[in-house]
């Protein structure tokens, strides 16, 4: 059922949020060059997969966790995809092509073996990864890798429709931080 869901809302947030969508490709051409940001993460079993979202560093800052970059190397327009969470709107496509869902636990890089560990130990690579949940709408980042498994495991265990529902609300309204920098 949350397959279906994420497949149907994915389809929709594409197809009506198109010319937001445009308007930040745009705007993000002439602030980076290439508003257009891929990176390998992990997935569902571990599996890797291709995370798309909208360039929020110049395309020379070296790869790392969010909680890691200066606040420095955000540009200003990134900062206000980062607060807004608009930069995650291209992961419709990660959802759509079934690497992602809309509502689980935020994919990692493969660099962060404390948080790959503590997620291992809570079967949190059970399910897909999640554009939003608990521990985003919350505030709680990747900085603190065994609280953020304890709440990514909190949030399965406790999933329903109405959870989903309230997780992807919440976030739509602006609940949780967004990428938070140094």
């Amino acid at each position: 059922m949350i397959r279906l869901l994420d497949v149907i809302f994915a389809f929709a947030g594409l197809l009506f949020l198109w010319p937001v969508i445009m308007v930040i490709a745009i705007l993000g051409y002439f602030d980076t060059g290439a508003p257009i940001f891929k990176q390998i993460r992990v997935g569902r079993n571990q599996q890797p997969f291709t995370l798309v979202k909208f360039r929020t560093m110049p395309i020379h800052t070296r790869s790392m966790a969010t909680h890691l970059v200066s606040s420095t190397d955000v540009t200003p327009l990134g900062r206000f995809l980062r607060r807004t969470k608009l930069d995650e709107l291209p992961q419709l496509i990660n959802v759509l092509r079934g690497d992602m869902s809309l509502v689980g636990p935020r994919p990692c890089l493969f660099n962060q073996t404390e948080l790959i560990e503590a997620r291992e130990k809570n079967g949190i690579f059970d399910v897909r990864p999640g554009i939003t949940g608990l521990a985003q709408i919350n505030g709680i980042d990747m900085s603190d890798p065994q609280k953020l498994a304890q709440w990514d495991k909190k949030m399965l265990t406790t999933l329903s429709l109405k959870h989903y529902f309230f997780y992807i609300i919440s976030t739509a309204f602006g609940k949780g931080t967004g990428d938070r920098t140094s």
